[in-house]
């Protein structure tokens, strides 16, 4: 493992000593770790959402609607109640 050294802001410091007094964590090491794999973790998400957006929006399939069109259309496909 790579040992780095990192300054931090007084609360994330005090943040980090409550995960370890909580035992939520064995070290800061491992809990910086963790935050940095969630962190990861979320960008690998955006990513593939705005890669699925993106290919939704080149499909040309959907049509430019304001929120009135879109909520008629909407409606019109609900069963009558």
């Amino acid at each position: 493992m790579t040992r780095q050294s990192i300054s931090l802001t007084k609360k994330n410091d005090e943040w980090l000593k409550n995960q370890l007094l909580e035992e939520e964590f064995a070290s800061k090491s491992e809990a910086v770790n963790y935050l940095i794999k969630q962190a990861r973790n979320q960008q690998e998400y955006y990513d593939f959402l705005r890669m699925k957006i993106e290919r939704g929006e080149k499909s040309g399939l959907a049509k430019k609607q304001t929120k009135e069109e879109m909520l008629a259309g909407f409606k019109k496909n609900l069963p009558n109640v």
